[in-house]
C-alpha cells in the first residue's frame, strides 16, 4: 500500500479507539459535552473511512472508462466528509439546547478530564502526519481528514477546560455551553471544507502561483516558439491538468516542434508535481516584417 492510503487507515484506527472511549466515559458521566465530543469523533471515524477508501480508489492509474485518472474520488471524498462535519454539529445542537434550561448531575469529572487529554494528544500526532502526508501527495481527502482531527484537538481542549471549571465552581449549565461551542466550531469547518472541494470539482482554474508557475516556464523559453495562447487549467484530486497552444513559425522542422513541447511539457511537470500537460500546435500567419524568430534555427 502506498503512503496516502497507510495514513489513511492510521486515521481510521486511531479515531475508532477515541469514539468508543469518549462514548463509554460520556454514558458513564452523564456529561452532554463528552459525548458531544464522542458523537464529533465517530464523524472523524466515519470520515476517515471514507478518506480510506477514497485514497485507495483514486491512486488507481487511468483506465479507458477513467481516462483522466481517479483522482476526483478524493474530492467527492471531500465533500461528504464536509457535510458528515455539518450533521455532526446540528445532532450536538439538538442535543445540547435542552440541557440549558435542564442541566443534569455529572459524575466521575477526572475520569472525562483524563479521556480528553488522551484525545488532544492522539489527535495532534496522528492530524500533524494526515496534514504532512496531505501536503507531500496533495490529497484533499487526506487534508479533509486531518482538519477533522485538528477541530476535535480544539473541542477536546475545550472540554477539557469546561470539566475542570465545572470542578472548580459546580455549575452544571457550563456542560452544555461548552457542547453548543463545539458544534459551532465544527460547522464553521465544514462549510470551509465543502467550498474549498466544491471549485475543484466545477473545475476552478489552479491558484495564482501554480498559474505564474506555468508562465515562468513558458517565458524563460519563449526564444523557442513565437507565442502562446489558451492557457487553460484545472484539477483532479492531486492531479492537475494544463493545456495550451503554441504558435510556431509553418516552416519549421517536426523535429523541433516535438523537441520544444516535450521539454516544455517536461519543465512544467518538475514545477508541478503530478502534471499533466497538452500542448496544441498552431502554424503561423506568415506575418514575416515585424517577426523577429529565426526560423533557420
Amino acid at each position: 500500500m502506498n503512503k496516502k492510503v497507510n495514513t489513511a487507515l492510521l486515521s481510521v484506527l486511531s479515531n475508532s479507539i477515541l469514539t468508543l472511549l469518549k462514548l463509554v466515559v460520556g454514558v458513564f458521566m452523564g456529561s452532554i459535552s463528552v459525548i458531544s465530543e464522542a458523537i464529533h469523533s465517530g464523524i472523524d471515524l466515519i470520515a476517515s473511512v471514507i478518506a480510506y477508501l477514497s485514497v485507495r480508489q483514486s491512486s488507481k492509474p487511468a483506465d479507458p472508462e477513467h481516462p483522466y485518472g481517479h483522482g476526483k474520488y478524493e474530492n467527492v471524498a471531500s465533500i461528504v466528509e464536509a457535510v458528515l462535519i455539518i450533521v455532526a454539529a446540528v445532532v450536538i445542537l439538538t442535543e445540547a439546547v435542552p440541557r440549558l434550561l435542564h442541566p443534569s448531575e455529572i459524575h466521575s469529572l477526572g475520569i472525562g478530564v483524563g479521556v480528553m487529554a488522551v484525545s488532544v494528544v492522539v489527535n495532534i500526532l496522528v492530524s500533524s502526519r494526515l496534514m504532512k502526508v496531505a501536503r507531500e501527495t496533495d490529497s484533499p481527502a487526506l487534508e479533509g481528514d486531518a482538519l477533522h482531527l485538528r477541530t476535535d484537538v480544539y473541542t477536546s481542549l475545550g472540554i477539557f477546560a469546561g470539566l475542570a471549571a465545572i470542578k472548580l465552581t459546580g455549575l452544571m449549565i457550563i456542560d452544555p455551553l461548552i457542547a453548543i461551542g463545539v458544534s459551532l466550531l465544527i460547522m464553521k469547518t465544514g462549510c470551509g471544507l465543502v467550498l474549498k472541494s466544491f471549485r475543484v470539482i466545477v473545475d476552478e482554474r489552479l491558484s495564482e502561483g501554480e498559474i505564474n508557475a506555468i508562465n515562468d516556464v513558458l517565458e524563460e523559453n519563449s526564444v523557442k516558439f513565437l507565442e502562446y495562447h489558451e492557457l487553460r487549467t484545472r484539477k483532479a484530486g492531486s492531479r492537475r491538468f494544463i493545456d495550451l497552444h503554441l504558435v510556431f513559425p509553418r516552416d519549421l522542422p517536426v523535429k523541433f516542434i516535438y523537441d520544444t513541447c516535450r521539454e516544455l511539457e517536461e519543465k512544467i511537470e518538475f514545477r508541478l508535481s503530478e502534471t499533466d500537460v497538452v500542448i496544441k500546435v498552431e502554424p503561423c500567419d506568415e506575418r514575416c516584417v515585424d517577426c523577429s524568430f529565426d526560423c533557420k534555427q
